[in-house]
């Protein structure tokens, strides 16, 4: 993680020429000019630089206790950039000791522990920087990241929300929620985020990674497709990127293609397991089986705690009429790990196989409880004559024309009259939602419906706060085109609609613009006609597709006014 972005760098260039335009002695002044030098360096991206130039900076022995702990600070930035931990964390402790109460040590100093992966004392410092800068948008950023880490998403997410209040443009604050919603199991939620991400930052790879991740939740794999593949062409040699294309691959049924990304990620780290197990799949998918067989033995012997591999194999056995060996090798991996639904599917398959029917439908319905869009678990069961989704009546949260039902532990709702129009109802932690209002708009937006539900309770600043969540919905089409917050305890979010568009002011404090229908007047063409025809023609038209354009509304441009303060120009807020 870079503990200083180069908008934040560009600030701090700045502050050091707040802080070096006092009076000097020529020694201060050159130390201000090198701090100037190191700052500009490390801004461009020339980190080596930067360090020696701060260090000639510190070379002076009249700097003020601040201004030396200031310069100690970005020298760390510096050196942890460079993977020089030990480095940075000398610099960090020497400015602390300077300067207890400079919030920006304590946030860099958290983000190399949390490199070191020291997240609880890396947590103990952002919660200092906090306190000493109550709108430090990136300390609450590093804490819910840190949050994250340890397995405490409803929190981050909190912590995410407070960051994205400050800095509403954050593309790294709204990728990092849209992470811990997707932990939460609310994918639909979290896809809204990373759309907001990209439409901040589009050459975010990590944006485009995580969006593809929760559109692989929900079944979108072609999309998923797209999202790594506008990931992999701003980082071609990102491994991990090719892996989970070959997954998405996989999941769409395209074993080739799959093929071909697990090989690129073999060229580019030969040593990953994970791309070894998932390669040894595509194999034995194409009845390769000793190939197979020798990718899930080395990835094994690299990751002897790979559940996908022992999984894999245990598929692999069934597949080669070895049953009771597969049943083995899926022991191994649920002592590895009991929430992977490829463990679960494995372990379905090898107890089909063995004549224990009851048992492996159970086991194929665990993977689809982990993951709804697990399509191998869905094509066993429909081979074994099973419904795929096991649906729960649940009446006491429906309402007139609509039926809710909790299939494979999740909730949704279902149009009556229109079976395809399914709406995923996410619901924070154990809640049921139930279903308050249905509007159908006219006009220029016919066949865009609004579904608001009660969507349970979050933890808040002032304690829990229930939620309302509005699902999009484009009933022709039967697709729902966003899940937006709508209500969070008293603050509700604004919508305005301006013919095919609607503008959503948030109460996190982000604004949406949706384009659901396309209003361009399209000019019809004329088609050229020889002379002896004497008449026009005009071409057929083809249906269009309706493309729901998600932009972020742009700032107004504001007055320019002189910061009051250097945390002004170093936080933004």
């Amino acid at each position: 993680m870079l503990t200083w972005t180069a908008v934040r760098a560009a600030a701090l260039s700045l502050a050091l020429v707040l802080v070096t335009s006092e009076p000097a002695t020529a020694a201060g002044e050159l130390a201000a000019a090198k701090a100037q030098e190191a700052a500009a360096a490390l801004l461009r991206g020339s980190v080596e630089q930067a360090v020696l130039a701060y260090s000639e900076a510190l070379q002076d022995q009249d700097l003020a206790p601040d201004r030396r702990a200031a310069i100690l600070n970005d020298r760390g930035v510096a050196n942890s950039r460079l993977g020089r931990h030990k480095a940075a964390l000398d610099d960090f402790n020497q400015a602390v000791r300077l300067f207890p109460e400079y919030a920006p040590v304590y946030n860099n100093r958290a983000n190399t522990l949390l490199a070191l992966g020291l997240v609880e004392e890396a947590i103990k410092d952002l919660n200092r920087a906090i306190v000493l800068a109550p709108g430090y948008a990136a300390a609450y950023n590093n804490r819910a990241s840190a949050l994250l880490k340890l397995g405490r998403p409803e929190e981050a997410a909190l912590d995410y929300t407070r960051a994205i209040r400050l800095a509403p443009q954050s593309a790294a604050s709204l990728t990092g929620r849209g992470q811990a919603l997707l932990a939460q199991g609310r994918p639909y939620s979290a896809l809204t985020d990373f759309r907001r991400a990209i439409a901040l930052d589009g050459r975010s790879a990590a944006a485009h990674r995580a969006q593809a991740r929760a559109a692989m939740q929900v079944g979108h794999f072609e999309d998923a497709i797209e999202n790594l593949s506008r990931a992999i062409a701003l980082e071609p040699e990102n491994a991990e990127l090719h892996i989970d294309r070959g997954e998405a691959y996989r999941f769409a049924e395209n074993t080739p293609s799959a093929l071909r990304d697990f090989n690129r990620a073999l060229e580019i780290d030969p040593q990953s397991a994970r791309a070894l197990a998932g390669r040894a799949l595509a194999l034995a998918k194409t009845a390769s089986f000793e190939e197979a067989e020798a990718d899930l033995a080395a990835a094994i012997e690299i990751d002897p705690r790979s559940a996908e591999a022992f999984a894999y194999r245990a598929w692999l056995y069934k597949q080669t009429g070895q049953p009771e060996l597969g049943l083995r090798e899926v022991e191994k991996a649920l002592t590895i790990s009991k929430d992977n639904p490829d463990v679960y599917w494995a372990k379905g398959e090898v107890e089909h196989a063995l004549g224990q029917r009851d048992d492996a439908i159970e086991s194929f319905r665990t993977a689809l409880r982990l993951m709804p869009s697990h399509t191998d678990a869905s094509l066993a069961l429909q081979q074994m004559g099973v419904a795929s989704d096991f649906q729960e009546d649940v009446p006491a949260a429906a309402m007139e024309g609509w039926r809710v039902v909790k299939e494979n532990g999740r909730y949704a709702a279902y149009l009556k009259g229109r079976s395809k129009v399914r709406v995923p109802l996410e619901v924070a932690g154990d809640a049921e939602p139930r279903l308050l209002a249905w509007e159908v708009k006219d006009g220029v937006l016919k066949g865009i419906g609004l579904l608001r539900y009660y969507a349970g309770t979050v933890q808040a600043e002032s304690g829990p706060e229930q939620i309302e969540q509005i699902a999009i919905v484009d009933i022709p089409a039967s697709k729902v085109v966003s899940l937006q917050l709508h209500r969070q305890g008293d603050r509700e979010s604004v919508w305005s609609w301006n013919e095919g568009t609607v503008t959503i002011e948030n109460v996190d404090g982000v604004t949406d613009v949706l384009v659901l229908r396309d209003t361009t007047p399209r000019e019809v063409a004329r088609r050229p006609v020889a002379e002896r025809e004497g008449v026009l023609g005009f071409p057929a038209w083809a249906p269009w597709n309706q493309d729901y354009g998600y932009r972020q509304r742009p700032r107004r441009p504001s007055r320019s006014r002189p910061p009051r303060t250097i945390f002004d120009l170093i936080f933004g807020n």
